[in-house]
């Protein structure tokens, strides 16, 4: 962010803001700080678009309309030694979510393997706190979910995949694990809001317009998101040239990993639309952890991927490049940095979070704007 009314607040103080938000909501204490908690391990990150910026239109909005269940309903209908089908009945997803793999991982320690698959959830933050929760198990952690369209397949322009992350957390012997924690689609809808706060246009190659060009005008591609009239590129683009069948095959490989597993619903299903008015969003998610323990010894896989990851970091730097990263390494250093100098909030958010406190007479918390 370069914008100079910037503000940064303690991450503690919007942690707790944030739990004290979904309290007024109806949500238990437990699942309103594990809530706060994903939420804010995203801002940490540097992970903006799905952070506190997400609060109020998603998570509060939503809670306040209905769509998302206030009370966790965690039923696990079918169940083997490695595996289960969970419903999450339209709970908060990240509680969800924090459970099912926290299931896997159980699952994993006994048997080697464990996966889990959800339907009838609800947005669930970012996937990588999922899958370093089985990196921190000493396990090698996936997940990913569908959500609401929004990504068109290659060589169209209608929005039928969700952003569908794909996301993998592997333990190291270095201060953090390897992380890969992105969408199947170029950029995401949340990614998209971040540039509209910060008045700017969005990169060409974000997003495809009806006549199958690249379109950058940020505030229309958003109202024309909900009209079908701009979607978000596959990642690779809009052509094969630029591998956009790639990205738009894994999507697809997560949308069916999130939705047949666990009879869930998919694509169109799941817009939050019926009839002309908001109904809950039927997301589905799945998770895997895999005991490392069961193929070598931990200690062992930790220094051949420490290994790697030092090796690829000492490649031939490009020119005008003094420094190459791995997955998660930037997420981290972002993380040491905002837990002493604070998060970074813009204008824009500032009013949103004055207007949850207003509205919810939470004066306990005087902002610094």
């Amino acid at each position: 962010m370069a914008q100079t009314d910037v503000v940064h607040v303690d991450y503690q103080v919007l942690q707790d803001f944030m739990k004290d938000v979904f309290l007024a909501c109806g949500v238990d204490e437990h699942d309103a700080q594990t809530a706060a908690e994903v939420l804010m391990a995203s801002d940490l990150r540097g992970i903006e678009s799905h952070g506190i910026s997400r609060l109020k239109p998603i998570y509060y909005n939503r809670l306040q309309d209905g769509i998302i269940n206030p009370k966790t309903q965690f039923e696990v209908v079918r169940e083997g030694p490695t595996t289960a089908v969970i419903d999450g009945h339209h709970s908060l997803g990240h509680v969800i979510g924090k459970q099912a793999m926290a299931l896997a991982v159980n699952k994993a320690a006994t048997y080697g393997m464990g996966m889990t698959a959800v339907r009838n959830s609800t947005h669930y933050g970012i996937a990588g706190y999922y899958a370093m929760m089985a990196a921190e198990a000493g396990m090698i952690g996936v997940t990913g979910t569908n959500a609401r369209p929004s990504v068109a397949p290659t060589f169209s322009v209608q929005n039928m995949l969700g952003t569908n992350p794909l996301t993998f957390a592997m333990p190291s012997d270095e201060a953090f694990p390897f992380v890969l924690d992105c969408a199947t689609s170029t950029a995401q809808r949340g990614k998209v809001e971040v540039y509209e706060r910060l008045g700017r246009d969005v990169p060409e190659g974000w997003v495809v317009g009806q006549d199958g060009q690249y379109r950058t005008d940020t505030s229309a591609i958003l109202q024309d998101f909900g009209r079908g009239l701009a979607a978000l590129t596959p990642l690779g683009g809009i052509s094969e040239e630029t591998g956009s069948h790639k990205g738009y095959g894994y999507s697809t490989v997560v949308e069916i990993l999130s939705a047949a597993l666990q009879s869930g619903a998919f694509l169109w299903a799941l817009s939050g639309e019926e009839n002309g008015k908001n109904v809950p969003h039927r997301l589905g998610h799945f998770f895997i952890a895999i005991s490392i323990e069961a193929f070598t010894e931990l200690a062992d896989f930790k220094k051949t991927t420490g290994d790697i990851l030092r090796s690829l970091r000492a490649a031939e730097k490009a020119p005008g490049h003094e420094r190459i990263f791995t997955a998660g390494e930037k997420e981290y250093e972002c993380e040491q940095a905002r837990r002493q100098g604070g998060i970074p909030l813009n204008a824009s958010l500032q009013a949103d979070i004055r207007t949850l406190r207003d509205e919810l007479a939470l004066t306990q918390y005087s902002f610094p704007f």
